[in-house]
């Protein structure tokens, strides 16, 4: 492989301020915003909007619609015209 053609791998944190959730993890991306780890070492912090702390289908709260298929439809139309 040619050098210098690479994004430099570091590790980042990704923090989720809506929740207060943050996770250590490998990126290429960086930010000049850093924070200190538990380990004691400090890394650079990417904001991120939505995390498993706060994403409905992670936490159980997501809204399911239930508006039934065509079949269920054509069978409501069916039952509404014998009565």
């Amino acid at each position: 492989m040619r050098d210098g053609i690479h994004p430099k791998f570091q590790q980042v944190i990704f923090y989720d301020a809506g929740a207060g959730y943050k996770f250590l993890s490998g990126s290429t991306r960086s930010s000049n915003e850093t924070m200190v780890w538990e380990d004691g070492e400090t890394y650079p912090v990417i904001r991120v909007d939505t995390s498993s702390a706060s994403h409905p289908f992670y936490t159980g709260k997501q809204k399911l619609a239930e508006t039934g298929g065509r079949i269920d439809k054509f069978n409501q139309r069916l039952s509404q015209a014998i009565k």
